[in-house]
C-alpha cells in the first residue's frame, strides 16, 4: 500500500477525527458533522445506553465472535491461504452464514469509536487487545491482491461467482467501515494503520476488479457507503468513482438472480427512476445511505432528489409508529404501501440502522429538522427496543403486537443474547459506539443541535470555537439548558431542532425571554455568546392520543399513545389481575395520566394510565365474527396502563400491544 493520499478535507495527509459520515470540503452539504473533540456523551439515557453497550454488550460480542467461529473462519482462511487448499464445504473449515466476517468488522468498528472514549480503562483495554489480534488475523488472511473473504477462501468457491447471495462486496464495506472508524480514534496510530492498509487493499482490489465494467454487483448494497468515506478519508477519487458506478449500475440486473426476483435486490428499476422502497429493507436503505453520499460528494442534485422523493414516500406510506421499516417477514422486506400489520411487522433492527444513517446523510445534505426528527423516533423506539435492560439480549424482529401464544419458527418471540444470522447485535453495538456523532451539526456560524441530552459540544465555527454544556431531561422530562463555555469574539448562532411533538418552547437566556428566528424546524439564537451565559427552555412532553391513517387498514378504529418522543404500549403485566390486554378497547380522547416509577427489570420509567372497556369476548364454537359495533361488554370502565415501547419484554413476556381498539368518550 503506499502512503495515506492528501485528504481533500485538509489538503494535507493527517487524519482528521470525525464520525461515521465526514464529507470532504468540497462535497455539496446544507451541514457539516462536528470534527475533532466534537461531542461527549456525558449523563442521561443515551450516556447509559452507551455505557451499558461498552461494559456489557461489546463484551458479550467478544466471547460470540469466537464462539459462533467468525474468527475460526478467518483462521482457516488464513491457513487455506499458507497452503494453497481449501478446506470446503463439510470439512470443518467454515462456520455460519457466507457473511459471518461481517459480525467481526461491525464489532471493530464499534471498538473503533470506543477508543476514542476512553482507551484506558479495563474493558478500552480488553477490547484494544481484541481488535490487535483481529487486525492481525486479517493480515494472515488476506490474500496478496487484496482479497479478503473467510467464505470463499475456505470453501473454494469461485470469487465474485454468485454475487446475488455471495455477500462478498457487503462484506468489504463492514471491513472498510471499521478500518475509518479506527483511522478517525486518537492514539491508535499503529493499529489503525494497520487496518486501514488492509482495507484499502481489498479497497484497491474491488477498483481493479470492477472499475469501468459491468462485471456485477453485490446482491446487498452497502460497500456503496463505504467506499465513500473511504475516498473522504483518504482521497483517493476511485473509491468514490466505483461507488457512483455501482449506484448508477442499479437496477440492471448486474446482481444476478436470487431466486426471489430483481426487486429483492433493488436491481429491478435504475435508482433515478424508482419512487419508492421495494424488496429487502436493510439492502433498500443502504443502499439509500450509499446514494445520498455519492450525490452530495459529486454535487449530483438530481440524484439526491430521487433519494429526497423515496424518503418522503417511505415515511409516508411505509414506516410504523416506532419508526421502523419491513412489513413482511417473507424476505424481510417492505410491503405494499400503507400495509403495515402490527402483529406481523418485521421491523428488522438492521433496518432501523440503516435508515438512521440515511436520514442522518439527508440532514447533513438539506438541513432541514425532518430528518432528525425521524432519527429520534428510530432512536428511542424502533432502536431502542432491539436491546434488554441489562444489554445481553437481542431482537432481530420488532413487533408492534405480541399475543400469549404467539411463536416463531417454533420459538417463543423474546430477545435472544446471539443469532445464527448474527447482523443485529454488532450493528446496535457500532451505532451505540458512535452516538455523540450524531447530536449537532454546523452550518457557517451556526452550531445546530438536533438530539437532545447530557452532553459536552464543541465546534468549529468560522468566527472560532463554541463549546457548550448541554443537560437534558429527555425523553423523560421536557427541560433542556445550554450553558456556553467557550464561544468567538463576534456573533454566532446557536440552533435547536423543535421536535414535531411539541410545541415552539420558549426560550430564556440567563433567565431572560429570549427572541429567536423560526426557520425550518429550527429556532435560532444569534448573539455574542459569553462564557456562563445559558440558554434554557422546556419541550411539552404531555402524553397524546395517536390515530392511524385510514387507509392502514391492519389498524384501522384503533389507538396509541405517545410521550414526548417516545410510543407506548401495552403488556399485559401491568393491567389488572384478570383482565386480558386482547379484550380491552380504549376509550379515546380520555385523559393520559403521566407518573414517573421505578420497575423491576426495567427501572426508571415514566407510566401513562388511561380509561379502558371490556370487550365482548364470544362463545366457544361460535365464529370469531359479531353482528354489534362496538362489540363492548358490560361493565365498569378500567384503568389501562402503558410503559415506553423501548422497555417492553424485560420482565415475563406476556403479551404487548401498541394499537388497541378504540372506542370514543
Amino acid at each position: 500500500m503506499t502512503d495515506l493520499d492528501a485528504s481533500p478535507r485538509a489538503g494535507t495527509p493527517t487524519r482528521v477525527q470525525a464520525g461515521p459520515a465526514s464529507p470532504t470540503a468540497a462535497a455539496q452539504t446544507a451541514h457539516r458533522p462536528l470534527t475533532g473533540p466534537g461531542a461527549i456523551l456525558t449523563e442521561g439515557l443515551l450516556h447509559d445506553w452507551q455505557h451499558r453497550n461498552r461494559e456489557a454488550s461489546l463484551p458479550l460480542a467478544l466471547r460470540q465472535l469466537e464462539v459462533a467461529g467468525n474468527l475460526d473462519n478467518l483462521r482457516a482462511a488464513a491457513v487455506a491461504g499458507r497452503d494453497g487448499v481449501a478446506a470446503g464445504p463439510g470439512r470443518g473449515g467454515y462456520h455460519g452464514p457466507v457473511f459471518m466476517d461481517s459480525d467481526l468488522y461491525k464489532t471493530l468498528e464499534a471498538i473503533g469509536w470506543e477508543l476514542a472514549r476512553d482507551p484506558d480503562s479495563g474493558t478500552g483495554q480488553t477490547l484494544a487487545g481484541f481488535a490487535a489480534s483481529a487486525v492481525a488475523l486479517l493480515e494472515a488472511a488476506q490474500q496478496d491482491d487484496g482479497y479478503l473473504d473467510s467464505f470463499i477462501q475456505v470453501s473454494g468457491e469461485p470469487r465474485y461467482g454468485r454475487l446475488s447471495s455471495s455477500h462478498e462486496m457487503y462484506c468489504a464495506g463492514h471491513l472498510i467501515q471499521a478500518a475509518v472508524a479506527m483511522a478517525r480514534t486518537p492514539g491508535h496510530d499503529e493499529l489503525a494503520g494497520r487496518l486501514l492498509a488492509v482495507a484499502r487493499r481489498l479497497a484497491d482490489h474491488l477498483v481493479a476488479t470492477f472499475a469501468g465494467g459491468e462485471k456485477g454487483l453485490d446482491g446487498h448494497p452497502e460497500v456503496e457507503t463505504a467506499l465513500a468515506e473511504l475516498y473522504r478519508e483518504t482521497g483517493h477519487r476511485p473509491y468514490l468513482d466505483l461507488a457512483k458506478q455501482f449506484v448508477d449500475q442499479r437496477g440492471h440486473g448486474l446482481a444476478g438472480e436470487s431466486g426471489r426476483g430483481h426487486r429483492y435486490l433493488q436491481d429491478h428499476l435504475p435508482v433515478r427512476d424508482a419512487v419508492t422502497e421495494e424488496g429487502h429493507a436493510v439492502r433498500a436503505l443502504y443502499l439509500e445511505a450509499g446514494v445520498t453520499d455519492v450525490a452530495s460528494e459529486t454535487g449530483d442534485a438530481e440524484l439526491l432528489a430521487t433519494s429526497i422523493r423515496r424518503w418522503e414516500d417511505t415515511v409516508t406510506a411505509k414506516t410504523y409508529l416506532t419508526g421502523g421499516n419491513g412489513s413482511r417477514h417473507s424476505d424481510e422486506a417492505f410491503g405494499d404501501r400503507f400495509e403495515l400489520p402490527p402483529d406481523r411487522a418485521y421491523n428488522e433492527t438492521c433496518a432501523a440502522i440503516a435508515n438512521f444513517h440515511w436520514s442522518w446523510r439527508l440532514l447533513l445534505a438539506t438541513g432541514q429538522a425532518r430528518y432528525a426528527d425521524l432519527m429520534e423516533r428510530l432512536l428511542y423506539n424502533a432502536f431502542g427496543a432491539s436491546i434488554s435492560t441489562d444489554g445481553q439480549r437481542f431482537f432481530y424482529v420488532n413487533p408492534l403486537q405480541r399475543r400469549h401464544d404467539h411463536v416463531e419458527e417454533d420459538e417463543e418471540a423474546r430477545r435472544h443474547e446471539w443469532f445464527s444470522c448474527a447482523c443485529c447485535p454488532p450493528n446496535i453495538m457500532r451505532l451505540l459506539a458512535a452516538l455523540q456523532h450524531y447530536l449537532a451539526t454546523t452550518a457557517g456560524d451556526t452550531l445546530y443541535l438536533h438530539q437532545f441530552t447530557g452532553a459536552r459540544v464543541q465546534a468549529a465555527l468560522a468566527g472560532g470555537p463554541l463549546a457548550v454544556t448541554m443537560t437534558a431531561g429527555l425523553p423523560w422530562s421536557g427541560r433542556v439548558s445550554i450553558q456556553v463555555e467557550q464561544a468567538p469574539d463576534g456573533p454566532c448562532g446557536l440552533a435547536l431542532r423543535v421536535p414535531s411533538w411539541s410545541t415552539p418552547p420558549q426560550l430564556l437566556i440567563n433567565g431572560e425571554p429570549a427572541a429567536a428566528e423560526a426557520a425550518d424546524g429550527y429556532l435560532t439564537v444569534t448573539r455574542v455568546w459569553r462564557p456562563g451565559d445559558v440558554l434554557a427552555w422546556t419541550f411539552t412532553l404531555t402524553p397524546r392520543w395517536v390515530y392511524p391513517h385510514p387507509r392502514i387498514d391492519a389498524v384501522r378504529g384503533c389507538a396509541a399513545i405517545e410521550r414526548g418522543p417516545l410510543v407506548y404500549c401495552f403488556e399485559q403485566v401491568d393491567q389488572p389481575d384478570g383482565t386480558d390486554l386482547d379484550d380491552l378497547a380504549l376509550v379515546a380522547g380520555s385523559g393520559l395520566v403521566d407518573q414517573p416509577a421505578e420497575l423491576p427489570g426495567i427501572g426508571p420509567t415514566v407510566l401513562v394510565e388511561t380509561e379502558a372497556r371490556p370487550l365482548r369476548a364470544g362463545r366457544p364454537g361460535e365464529l370469531p365474527y359479531l353482528t354489534a359495533f362496538p362489540p363492548q361488554a358490560p361493565g365498569p370502565a378500567q384503568r389501562a396502563t402503558a410503559l415506553p415501547y423501548f422497555q417492553w419484554d424485560n420482565r415475563d413476556g406476556r403479551p404487548m400491544r401498541v394499537w388497541l381498539p378504540a372506542i370514543m368518550a
